[in-house]
C-alpha cells in the first residue's frame, strides 16, 4: 500500500464461529497464521490470549506496528509463511491455531499488488516479496504449462484457448493486459455477474504463491505446533483449499481407511490418529453474507489436538 494511504477496512469472516473453535482466554497462546488486517488477533487479544501472528507479506506486517504496542506486549509478529510455524516457535507450544486461507481484501483492493482484474497494476501477484511474478511466468513457460495452471487451478474451461492467445500477445506487464486477453477469448454472456477473468487470475495467483503447496505444509506444521487439547480452525474460500483441510483432518484423525489409484492406502499400523475427529463444516449465515459479500463461499473447518505424537510421515493432499 502506498505511503500515508488509508487501510482498506477489514471485516474478518466467520469471527464468532473461529473464536468458539478456537476458545481464546487467558494464559491461551494463539497463532494467527495469516495475519492480515488482524482481525482474528484483536478478538483473541481482547479474550486475554497472547498471539503470535505469522504473514509472509511484509506490507502487512509493517502496517500492524501499532497492533502490537496496543496490544502491550501480547502480540508478536513474524513475517514468513505460515508453514514455517512449528519449526520457528517450537513443537507444542501453541493452544490454537487459525487459518484464514486466500487473499486479503486489502490485498484485492491495493493495485501494487497485482492481484485483481478491478484495477491496471503490475503483474505481480505475489503475496510475498520473492519468488517469480505472474509476469515471469507468463511470459516464460510454455503454452502447454500455461493451460494446465488455468485448468488445474482456476477450472477454466477455455485454459487452452487462453493460453495459446496468452502466448502470442507476450511480453506481458500490466493486469489489464491479461484481463483484456482472457474476456476476449473467453467473452461475456448479457447479465454474467462472475467477471471472465476470474478464473485465470485465481489460478495464477495461486500458482505463483504455491498456495496449495503452502496450506499442505501449513497443516502439517500446525499438527506439530499444537498441545494435546489445542485446536485448530481453518477458513476456506474455494473447493481447492477445502478439499486439502478436509482429506487433512480425514487423514489424521483415522477417518481415511481405504486409498485409491491416486492416493495409496495407508499402512496397515497408521500412526494414532492425531486429532480428534473433525467438526462439521460450518458456513456464514446470510446475515454475514449481506455485510461482507467476500464471506459467501467461506467453509470452517475444526478439530482438537489429541494427545499422540504428530505424524511424521509427509501429507500428500
Amino acid at each position: 500500500m502506498a505511503a500515508g494511504a488509508a487501510a482498506p477496512a477489514h471485516v474478518p469472516v466467520m469471527l464468532a464461529e473461529v473464536m468458539e473453535a478456537l476458545r481464546p482466554g487467558p494464559g491461551v497462546h494463539l497463532v494467527d497464521g495469516t495475519y492480515g488486517g488482524g482481525g482474528y488477533a484483536r478478538a483473541a487479544l481482547a479474550a486475554g490470549a497472547r498471539v503470535t501472528g505469522f504473514d509472509r507479506d511484509p506490507r502487512a506486517i509493517a502496517a500492524a506496528r501499532e497492533d502490537v504496542v496496543a496490544a502491550g506486549g501480547r502480540l508478536t509478529l513474524v513475517c514468513a509463511p505460515f508453514s514455517t510455524m512449528a519449526a520457528r516457535l517450537g513443537p507444542t507450544s501453541a493452544d490454537g491455531v487459525a487459518l484464514d486461507l486466500g487473499v486479503s481484501s486489502m490485498q484485492l483492493d491495493d493495485p501494487a499488488y497485482g492481484l485483481s482484474f478491478r484495477f491496471d497494476g503490475p503483474l505481480d501477484m505475489r503475496m510475498g516479496a520473492d519468488g517469480p511474478t505472474a509476469a515471469d511466468v507468463l511470459n516464460t513457460a510454455s503454452e502447454a504449462d500455461i493451460a494446465d495452471i488455468l485448468f488445474r487451478l482456476g477450472e477454466e474451461r477455455a485454459a487452452r484457448r487462453i493460453a495459446r492467445a496468452i502466448v502470442a500477445a507476450r511480453p506481458l506487464s500490466r493486469t489489464s493486459e491479461l484481463a483484456d486477453i482472457v474476456r476476449r477469448v473467453v467473452g461475456r454472456r448479457p447479465g454474467q455477474a462472475i467477471d471472465p477473468a476470474t478464473r485465470s487470475f485465481q489460478a495464477l495467483r495461486i500458482h505463483v504463491n504455491d498456495e496449495l503447496g503452502e496450506l499442505a505444509r501449513g497443516l502439517a506444521a500446525a499438527e506439530q505446533l499444537l498441545v494435546p487439547g489445542g485446536r485448530l480452525a481453518v477458513v476456506s474460500f474455494h473447493s481447492l483449499e477445502d478439499r486439502i483441510v478436509k482429506r487433512f483432518l480425514a487423514e489424521r484423525s483415522g477417518r481415511v481407511a481405504h486409498g485409491s489409484r491416486h492416493r495409496p492406502a495407508r499402512p496397515a499400523r497408521a500412526p494414532a490418529p492425531s486429532f480428534a475427529p473433525p467438526a462439521e463444516p460450518r458456513r456464514p449465515g446470510a446475515a454475514e453474507i449481506a455485510r461482507n459479500p467476500r464471506a459467501r463461499s467461506a467453509v470452517l473447518r475444526a478439530a482438537v489436538r489429541s494427545a499422540a505424537p504428530a505424524w511424521q510421515q509427509e501429507f500428500r493432499p
